[in-house]
């Protein structure tokens, strides 16, 4: 398929999607390029929202668009950095801590279902925890790659794509980084530990969605 049939294709199903996410309360920004997506980001909604302070959820679509370094970069907000790795561990997990309480925080996610449903697994849990309650706005981006049919879909891609990479990323000792997929193991640097599935936004609203037309991350 070539480039053009290929985003006509996945922006009709961004639109379907979007129309969901929106029925479930999330705010919804289509974007058509990673770019654009960057963009809508820092030009409009980080201005419109106003925060004090911004944290960050772990994700490489953050980062691989440039978005994480332009907000610490640009913003005049405090900046929680917990993707520094840097600073001791200890001090890291304060700031996941402290992150729980900023004003903004910004995240991509593990997969987004054709009903319009967050699904995500994390380690620590202190990504979803603060999608979920927290700080007073989330903004979350989506690449087109992460959309799947329905929650089973979604677990399997985590499981079977996202999870394995992620660890071969963070070069994990667990089983999946030599056969690559998952073994519902029990290492103890075991990355897949805490699953979220958010159905709706609550308050309406508070979630932003960046759906964009691009592969972004895992």
């Amino acid at each position: 398929m070539t480039t053009a049939p290929r985003d006509a294709f996945y922006q009709l199903r961004l639109e379907a999607v979007a129309k969901k996410l929106e029925r479930n309360g999330f705010a919804v920004h289509l974007a058509q390029s990673a770019d654009a997506a960057k963009s809508i980001i820092l030009d409009t909604l980080i201005p419109t929202l106003a925060p004090r302070s911004i944290a960050f959820g772990g994700s490489m679509s953050l980062v691989d668009t440039g978005i994480y370094a332009a907000v610490k970069a640009q913003t005049p907000a405090a900046i929680i950095d917990t993707l520094d790795r840097s600073i001791p561990p200890s001090d890291l997990y304060e700031r996941r801590r402290q992150a729980l309480l900023a004003d903004l925080f910004l995240m991509g996610s593990n997969a987004v279902t054709e009903a319009g449903h967050l699904v995500n697994l994390d380690m620590l849990g202190n990504r979803v925890a603060a999608l979920h309650f927290g700080p007073r706005s989330v903004i979350v981006l989506v690449g087109r790659n992460k959309l799947v049919p329905d929650v089973d879909a979604a677990q399997s891609r985590i499981k079977y794509l996202a999870a394995p990479a992620n660890a071969l990323r963070l070069a994990m000792p667990t089983p999946c980084t030599t056969t690559g997929k998952c073994a519902e193991c029990a290492s103890p640097q075991r990355i897949c530990n805490v699953w979220t599935i958010t159905e709706r936004c609550y308050p309406e609203g508070r979630i932003h969605v960046v759906l964009t037309n691009a592969d972004l991350g895992l």
